[in-house]
């Protein structure tokens, strides 16, 4: 029997690490890592161990003969990986499984250095994975700051509810909030309640982990209606984020919601709207979306895509659940010749071959959608025009005898092209790339500045690829300290906490945390559910506070 890795893989290579045989790859030491999918075991080397299962933070691995139902299809998809790739030979003598390579410490300080102080701000997975290197190779003390009352950046508020075993990496972060050289101040905003000179006065380094907060527009006429939202906005809502108002989205009178992209955000928000709202009352759901939803009259979701399937955005494990929702038929607009020949003509690996399994079909946009709920991708058609009630598509007329500009009646329209970094306080800023200028991390022209995630890199790779990311800023980091580039603080810790409270209205800390942790958790234990969450900044705040309440 051998091990198959599934659909939630975040790609932060913690079973590569116990893996005794080395049968999973790309490793990290590996070109190819950061740019595949997901990870893949080599079912001709793996030996059933389970070491892996057992390290995965987000439940991904299991043994492939008793993968669920809608999960059978990774056995194959981890062996495919490997059917060009020659297999590892063991050593001929020594008593480990493979070769290993000489021990490498590129992120310590010298035994003798000075203890840093060092605060991440951001407590989504880039600032945690920034702040884990940080604990483990070296005794530095962390300061994490956030704006929010509540810890979790997009893992509590971008994974879709439908991905709870996605949303278990935050039990591996939830660890550190309690770590002894670990002081927590959430709901403190850089740049409005403490400055970022006076955090940095503060502070041997500031990494900044902010990621992209903003969204892509689509620059057509009528982006601006009543009706018109980004998916961004939309996740928020149907994650309880509290800034993002229980209103904020209508889905009163909707019967067909058109999303712009196919992303794997598009197929996260086309998923949760024709997904059977019984199924989502066993997740973490705001309480108003899933009101909504039972509510909800859609049955249709359409995915507009720019270009064709063979240059779908979405990764191929997220476009394989897709096809098995259950009630759900997912169809292909054969409004093109093009889509569906290159559907015919895509080889094994690629993901166009995964809508060979979908109903084909010329949509007529006149007509109401049916009683069925269905995922509809119309392919080579890009949005013109925003109108009351439906939304304006170009078609791919030509010589082809391809179908021309449509339009295609829609209560809702949501943009999903990509989210966008947004300025940083007193940091340089690039308007292009939505990203701060750096090399390896390092903030151009502000010593002790450091990014990390997208604020970094851009909007690219899944929660794992942040473990790669930090180690690199991380790294640059301590090289600077030992380089003795490091502006010298001017203040202490214990001046930073008097600061932060004096200047914040409600600092929230790590036991403030558990106690919004506890109060979600009951919630959820009265209605059945994982957990309820608290969808505003005054039921937050209040939750912490129960907790010191109940102390006194």
């Amino acid at each position: 029997m051998t091990y198959a890795i599934t659909q939630t893989c975040c790609n932060d290579a913690t079973c590569i690490a116990v893996c005794p045989v080395n049968c999973i790859h790309p490793t990290p030491e590996e070109p190819d890592f950061g740019r595949t999918e997901m990870l893949y075991i080599d079912p001709r080397s793996c030996i059933d161990c389970g070491a892996c299962a057992d390290a995965c933070p987000v439940d991904a691995i299991f043994p492939a003969d008793a993968l669920r139902p809608g999960q059978e299809a990774y056995a194959a998809v981890n062996a495919a990986f490997y059917e060009d790739r020659a297999p590892r030979e063991a050593p001929a003598d020594g008593p480990v499984f493979h070769a290993w390579g000489a021990p490498a410490f590129a992120r310590s300080l010298p035994s003798d250095f000075g203890r840093l102080r060092v605060a991440v701000v951001g407590t989504g997975p880039a600032g945690m994975y920034a702040a884990e290197d940080l604990l483990l190779h070296t005794d530095a003390e962390v300061t994490l700051v956030d704006r929010l009352p509540v810890a979790g950046g997009l893992v509590r508020y971008g994974v879709a509810p439908d991905h709870p075993a996605t949303k278990r990496i935050g039990d591996t972060f939830a660890r550190l909030h309690t770590h002894p050289r670990v002081r927590m101040y959430l709901g403190v905003q850089v740049g409005t309640d403490v400055t970022a000179e006076e955090l940095a006065a503060h502070h041997d380094a500031v990494v900044y982990a902010v990621g992209a907060a903003g969204d892509r527009r689509l620059g057509i006429p009528g982006e601006e209606r009543a009706g018109s939202v980004s998916a961004t906005a939309f996740v928020a809502w149907y994650n309880a984020h509290p800034e993002v108002a229980p209103d904020a989205i209508d889905l009163s009178g909707t019967e067909r919601v058109v999303v712009v992209g196919a992303g794997n955000v598009a197929l996260d928000v086309a998923r949760v709207l024709v997904a059977d709202p019984e199924t989502l009352a066993a997740t973490d759901i705001a309480d108003h979306a899933l009101a909504a939803l039972r509510a909800s009259a859609v049955r249709e979701v359409v995915l507009l895509a720019r270009r064709g399937p063979e240059d779908l955005s979405c990764t191929a494990p997220e476009l394989l659940a897709l096809g098995q929702l259950p009630g759900v038929r997912l169809v292909v607009d054969d409004h093109d010749p093009r889509v569906w020949a290159a559907v015919e003509a895509a080889g094994p690996r690629d993901k166009a071959a995964l809508l060979r399994g979908a109903v084909r079909e010329r949509v007529d946009w006149a007509r109401p959608p049916g009683e069925a709920r269905r995922i509809v991708f119309r392919f080579h058609s890009a949005p013109e025009e925003v109108l009351e009630g439906a939304v304006r598509v170009t078609g791919a007329a030509g010589s082809n005898g391809a179908a021309g500009p449509a339009e295609i009646p829609a209560g809702l329209v949501l943009r999903a092209v990509g989210y966008r970094g947004l300025p940083v306080a007193d940091l340089p800023f690039d308007e292009t790339t939505g990203t701060v200028p750096h090399t390896g991390g390092r903030v151009e022209g502000r010593p002790g500045a450091y990014v990390v995630g997208w604020i970094k890199r851009g909007p690219s790779g899944g929660i794992g690829a942040n473990r790669t990311c930090a180690a690199e800023t991380v790294g640059t980091l301590l090289a600077d300290a030992v380089d003795g580039v490091l502006p010298k603080p001017t203040g202490t810790a214990r001046g930073f906490d008097r600061l932060a409270r004096r200047r914040a209205r409600h600092v929230v800390d790590a036991r403030g945390l558990a106690a919004i942790e506890r109060a979600e958790r009951a919630r959820g234990d009265e209605a059945g559910r994982p957990r309820v969450k608290l969808g505003t900044l005054p039921e937050l705040v209040a939750a912490a506070r129960g907790r010191r309440r109940a102390a006194g």
